[in-house]
């Protein structure tokens, strides 16, 4: 099948023409961000190919029904940007990455807890400048504290069995709790029990209309004071103003993000050499308790193999059947 594959890095070029060796699908690698500017590079293609921050909205929709795109393969497990209900009424069928390597994800994660708590960025940067101080670098023991993971899939039980290994205690809300997680040891609550006994917070929830800014000025009030938050699930899970309030109260003692609400205008592109227009975004990095990474968490050898196989191999399935292995409701 012809596949016209937006917001393509090399990388993806890499690993999808790897995976794509024994299919013989035509893969054509655009660079541009799919939007509704660029939804006519599709013309020609059956399939397009999108990531988390193409836009898939109805006007984007409309264009490839009109273009003949029979199927949008999502190279990502999150399908928030996708108007389903466009989608179905143009016939177009959306198949996703349900999941890669939810290990990647939860290390980084324990990434952005270690790097936060012992300020390891901090001190890479005060040794290179010859300043081997310790003050401002003070952290604490992880053992015995108490970590709150809100969404217990794949992803939330990979985290939760880490951070056992270092003698947390672990709380988990979801509303299908994991039998894999029970089995950790880990205890289901309410939200409000979970933000009020939690040391650390780290959310790895889907963005639906209930989650959306689930993290917002009330949830904030609930939380223990300076207590740690991690979000490297999708940035509007946390409603970023609210945030930025609780940094500023000390509501918040530190904030790690992997995601944030209005990353497709920033994110996977190098802006080194540009003003930063977003204000939030900009507020967020003055703070020295705050780290940011660009939507790296999924960024591994093993993740990227397993993305790009389940795509091609929803391209080559609805090839073949007429829907993709693992299609959107």
């Amino acid at each position: 099948m012809r596949v016209a594959v937006f917001s393509t890095k090399p990388y993806d070029r890499r690993f999808l023409s790897a995976a794509n060796r024994d299919e013989g699908h035509e893969l054509i690698f655009l660079e541009a961000r799919l939007s509704p500017e660029t939804a006519r590079l599709a013309a020609g293609a059956e399939v397009v190919c999108a990531f988390v921050n193409d836009d898939l909205g109805r006007p984007v929709i409309e264009a490839l029904g009109q273009h003949g795109i029979r199927l949008v393969a999502l190279r990502s497990a999150g399908f928030n940007h996708v108007d389903l209900a466009a989608a179905a009424g143009h016939g177009i069928r959306v198949g996703r990455v349900p999941a890669y390597s939810p290990h990647a994800v939860a290390e980084h994660t324990v990434a952005l807890i270690l790097t936060l708590n012992r300020k390891t960025h901090r001190a890479y940067n005060r040794v290179r400048e010859g300043n081997f101080t310790l003050d401002g670098l003070m952290g604490f023991d992880l053992v015995g504290k108490t970590v709150g993971i809100v969404g217990s899939g794949k992803i939330g039980v990979a985290l939760a069995r880490i951070m056992a290994g270092f003698g947390c205690t672990i709380l988990a809300h979801d509303p299908y709790p994991s039998a894999e997680c029970e089995a950790l040891g880990v205890r289901f609550v309410g939200t409000e029990e979970l933000l009020g006994s939690s040391d650390i917070i780290s959310l790895h929830c889907p963005l639906t209309p209930q989650t959306h800014h689930l993290i917002d000025a009330r949830a904030i009030a609930a939380m223990k004071p300076g207590v740690m938050l991690i979000n490297t699930s999708r940035g509007a899970v946390i409603d970023t103003r609210a945030v930025i309030q609780g940094l500023k109260s000390g509501a918040i003692g530190s904030l790690g993000l992997d995601v944030y609400e209005e990353e497709e205008q920033l994110f996977f592109e190098d802006r080194s050499d540009r003003i930063i227009p977003d204000d939030q975004f900009a507020r967020l990095l003055t703070f020295p308790n705050v780290l940011i990474t660009g939507h790296q968490a999924f960024f591994t050898e093993e993740a990227l193999s397993a993305i790009a196989e389940t795509t091609i191999g929803n391209i080559t399935a609805f090839e073949t059947t007429g829907a993709p292995l693992h299609e959107v409701p």
